[in-house]
């Protein structure tokens, strides 16, 4: 999965490079074709922190160093309400009446703490995403996936 995302990525790059370069010589249909595929990942896993600094000692501070970025790239806000975030151990975080504003971000940290609309927390007591090997997966309220980001290799154990 994280394959195809990062070629995706430097396809979307190089298209972007060739379009400041040739700008005029582009037909319209090619920046048609832009747009489209920023729709398409108009909300995205933009960053994880799996492994929080220090020692994983358990306390909600360590717990909190733990989190997962959502990325809004729309101008729109997006209702995330039902939406959900899951590991590969099926742990899974609901989204309950959050709205994502346009090109905003938002943590969830594991641990527990006072929802913003920076900052949501699971209220969880152990980490759960793997420092090693693990996959977030992004639903919307539908059950599709929306976006996936993947780190590490192969099988694992959970710690």
């Amino acid at each position: 999965m994280s394959a195809s995302r990062t070629a995706r990525r430097i396809a979307a790059t190089a298209l972007a490079a060739g379009a400041v370069l040739s700008a005029v010589a582009l037909p319209a249909s090619a920046h048609d074709n832009n747009r489209d595929h920023r729709q398409q990942s108009r909300v995205e896993i933009s960053d994880v922190q799996a492994d929080s600094p220090g020692r994983d000692n358990g306390t909600n501070r360590s717990l909190n160093a733990e989190w997962v970025e959502i990325t809004n790239n729309t101008r729109r806000s997006v209702d995330l309400d039902g939406w959900t975030l899951r590991d590969e151990d099926g742990n899974r975080y609901r989204f309950d009446d959050v709205r994502l504003a346009g090109r905003a971000t938002v943590r969830i940290h594991t641990g527990a703490g006072r929802d913003t609309r920076t900052d949501l927390y699971q209220g969880r007591r152990t980490h759960i995403w793997d420092n090693h090997s693990d996959t977030a997966t992004l639903r919307d309220d539908r059950g599709r996936t929306i976006d996936t980001e993947s780190w590490g290799r192969g099988h694992h154990n959970h710690h």
